[in-house]
């Protein structure tokens, strides 16, 4: 079937069966590397994206469900000129070690700071609570979201 979705601002079509996950037309079909593939079910907070502002994952999101939705991945968080808060928090508090969480991780943090502007410590806790980080920066991913925060 046909789909367009609105993703980053832009709208794309795609040819895609119904139920393919969010994830893989992301990636495959509109080039968009940022969202990861982590563990396909919706526990590692790998390739969450924004659905109308909310951090969902689009492992789980299908192109149907999207469809219906603004989709913003990490790549559409900020713009050409200027890192979104969030980003520059995380560079500054080094806020990440290979990375591979730390796209998922920006993008819970933008709808956090989103509905909560001033998010206390078990806020933060709460929303990072999905991602899984064998590296162990939560502590310094904590401390970037209340630096973004105070921005």
């Amino acid at each position: 079937m046909r789909y367009t979705l609105s993703v980053n601002g832009q709208l794309r079509e795609i040819d895609a069966a119904p139920s393919l996950p969010l994830l893989w037309a992301l990636r495959d079909d509109l080039d968009l590397p940022g969202t990861r593939y982590g563990c396909g079910r919706g526990q590692c907070g790998a390739c969450y994206v924004l659905a109308d502002g909310r951090a969902v994952a689009s492992c789980l999101m299908t192109v149907e469900q999207a469809a219906n939705a603004e989709i913003t991945t990490i790549e559409g968080i900020a713009d050409e000129d200027h890192r979104h808060p969030v980003q520059q928090a995380f560079i500054d508090e080094d806020a990440m070690q290979c990375g591979y969480c730390t796209s998922g991780m920006i993008v819970s943090a933008v709808a956090l700071l989103a509905r909560d502007a001033s998010p206390d410590d078990g806020a933060i806790r709460d929303a990072m609570s999905i991602h899984l980080c064998r590296c162990g920066v939560h502590g310094r991913a904590i401390r970037a979201i209340h630096r973004a925060a105070a921005t």
